[in-house]
């Protein structure tokens, strides 16, 4: 028999009939989680919830993408669009196999390089976004903004930047008083 990828098979399921698992050891942060918040609210579901039908619970149990499926439980706007139905990509495997597949989909996303994503912005401010455009959209912190323009060393970057007073040196001949 010719293998084929679940991701072929996605299913609307209905919210209640997902059930998180209990082993994930992944935790995403408040602001990543708003970020998948926005990036679900604006575009959709893009990725389907990987889960194993459990036959005699009657349930599909997630495998991956518990937060994704956290969202709709969370955000009733969510709920309401999707008229409460979740994509879901069914996987067959026992505990075991299903164990590792959690770690291995978890562990595979990876993190950003920091040079890309300095590019990343560069390239946005480049195309005339705003710090404030950047941070709504990436979900990313101005202060996390200003260090990755610093990575890429680019004084266009910073024209946006309103800099306090700053001090002024002494002339050679003037004495430096300290109150």
């Amino acid at each position: 028999m010719e293998f084929k990828s679940p991701v072929y098979n996605v299913i609307a399921v209905p919210h209640e009939k997902v059930v998180p698992n209990t082993y994930n050891p992944n935790s995403v942060a408040p602001p990543e989680m708003k970020l998948l918040y926005e990036s679900i609210r604006e575009d959709g579901y893009t990725m389907p919830v990987v889960c194993y039908y459990d036959k005699e619970q009657d349930v599909y149990v997630i495998v991956d993408g518990f937060h994704r499926w956290r969202i709709m439980k969370d955000y009733p706007d969510i709920y309401e669009r999707e008229k409460g139905l979740l994509p879901v990509s069914v996987i067959d495997k026992s505990l075991d196999y299903r164990m590792a597949s959690t770690i291995r989909h978890n562990r595979a996303r990876g993190a950003h390089d920091v040079d890309l994503m300095s590019n990343i912005i560069r390239e946005l401010h480049d195309l005339g976004r705003s710090d404030a455009w950047i941070s709504k959209h990436l979900g990313m912190e101005k202060d996390e903004i200003l260090r990755l323009k610093q990575i890429t060393g680019l004084a266009a970057l910073f024209k946006d930047i309103d800099f306090g007073a700053s001090w002024l040196p002494a002339e050679e001949d003037e004495e430096i008083v300290i109150e």
